[in-house]
């Protein structure tokens, strides 16, 4: 039964719609920015990508560490949520300031400010998702709050993401610099509101714990080791996410260059931010007529057609605007299928962790969400930067004939790889398909790993 109120749903997609817009401007546009506005080469932000991401990951459970440590009048999630917003916006101008550092000083800057905007993120992103569990026990309250959270985030990814890009040439016309500029005080001034709201109106439920004792660092590694569940999630969520950071990072490049049209590009993210939508809100509904077990199947599945209709617009002389429409509604139609039922598998894994050891958990558990988010960034940003090198890429020319070939298949192929990887993780290893029964004893899943149906 669903138990939470419209003004806790609306007020947590509230929040959703502030970090993500935060995100979504470095996610989608920073790389580009990097290259093509401020003239880092691709292999350095690449290579930079990859190092800030990686090591931001692992500053996720340390974080969920500090945050489960909290004690206040106020909750423990709530404060971390208001300072990680202050803090992050003042990154988020530094690093969309980079256009304005002289060359010689431009890469110590960049690596500097992109990290800091890293770790100041994670300062809100791992209570926001960890209060999932924490607000309420209910599988359909739960599955219910990931659909508003998780459409409130597509909304804007789609938004953004097509509209990102002209608002920072509007604002800035024909210096990029200054529109990516003017653009981040806008969405910080929305990041801050947003979250504030979420503060005032997203409360925890009191949850008695069996140890009460402070998490310190071994805890951290011990409770993500022991629970043999958060592991094989962790592997078929992280390739399922280096497929799309991949794609997403690579779009604007394919489509620029590959196919010399970068209103492709804008086509792409429309359909694509359309079609996470009704993913995510498909979501709950589709639970009830495909069995949980089969759905991270069926997310796997549109990646690979999304890259199936992107070789065909690879081999026709002029591909229409219906096939990357196409492309792009598969490509995210998976990502917001994915995204509801990984949320919802890790509030799984939290009442697992707490029946196997005695130990509740959310923050360091959900910070794991975060890290393979950063993770599967920084993998797919090396990806990209290392293969637009290897391809000889050069920023605002024409490509060669190989590089343009190049583009061609990775875009083809690698995702392809990575989803097979995820479904094979997911068949071999993950056993909870159907939820986790809070019913089990000890000779059941909670001691064998043994798969089994939920009641």
């Amino acid at each position: 039964m669903d138990n939470l109120t419209i003004k806790t749903k609306f007020s947590y997609a509230m929040g959703s719609i502030g970090a993500n817009l935060a995100y979504s401007i470095v996610a989608v546009f920073l790389m580009y920015y990097y290259t093509d506005v401020v003239g880092l080469s691709a292999a350095f932000v690449g290579a930079l990508f990859f190092f800030a991401r990686f090591f931001d990951a692992f500053t996720d459970p340390i974080m969920g560490m500090i945050v489960d440590n909290t004690k206040t009048r106020f909750g423990k999630f709530r404060p971390w949520l208001i300072i990680g917003a202050l803090l992050n916006s003042v990154l988020l101008i530094v690093t969309f300031s980079a256009h304005l550092i002289p060359s010689e000083w431009l890469i110590v800057y960049a690596t500097i400010s992109y990290v800091l905007w890293g770790i100041t993120f994670t300062i809100i992103d791992i209570p926001f998702w960890s209060m999932v569990p924490a607000i309420t026990r209910s599988r359909d309250s739960r599955e219910s709050l990931v659909v508003w959270l998780r459409l409130a985030a597509s909304l804007v990814a789609m938004t953004f993401g097509a509209y990102g890009l002209k608002m920072a040439g509007f604002f800035g016309g024909a210096d990029l610099g200054r529109g990516f500029e003017i653009t981040s005080y806008i969405v910080i001034a929305l990041f801050v509101i947003c979250m504030f709201v979420m503060a005032i109106n997203v409360k925890e439920v009191p949850v008695k714990q069996k140890k009460t004792a402070r998490f310190n660092i071994k805890d951290v590694a011990r409770i993500i080791i022991s629970n043999d569940q958060l592991v094989a999630l962790i592997g078929l969520v992280l390739a399922y996410n280096c497929s799309f950071h991949f794609i997403n990072g690579f779009a604007i490049y394919y489509f620029s260059y590959a196919l010399g049209n970068p209103e492709y590009f804008a086509i792409f993210m429309v359909v694509s931010g359309a079609a996470e939508v009704l993913g995510v809100y498909l979501f709950p509904r589709l639970s009830k007529l495909i069995t949980r077990r089969r759905m991270w199947y069926l997310a796997c599945i549109f990646p690979v057609i999304c890259s199936c209709i992107l070789f065909v617009t690879n081999i026709v002389d002029a591909p229409s605007a219906f096939m990357i429409a196409s492309a792009g509604a598969a490509f995210k139609m998976g990502i917001g299928l994915a995204n509801g039922l990984s949320t919802v598998m890790l509030a799984d894994v939290v009442d697992y962790g707490e029946a196997k050891n005695g130990v509740r958990s959310e923050a360091i558990i959900f910070s794991i969400q975060t890290m393979l988010a950063k993770s599967s960034s920084a993998f797919g940003g090396l990806a990209i930067g290392l293969i637009l090198s290897a391809l000889s890429y050069i920023p605002q020319v024409d490509q060669s004939v190989e590089t343009v070939n190049g583009m061609k298949a990775t875009i083809v192929i690698i995702p392809v790889i990575l989803m097979v990887v995820s479904t094979l993780v997911y068949w071999k290893f993950y056993k909870m398909k159907d939820g986790f029964n809070p019913g089990l004893k000890d000779s059941n899943l909670i001691e064998t790993g043994k798969e089994v149906e939920a009641c």
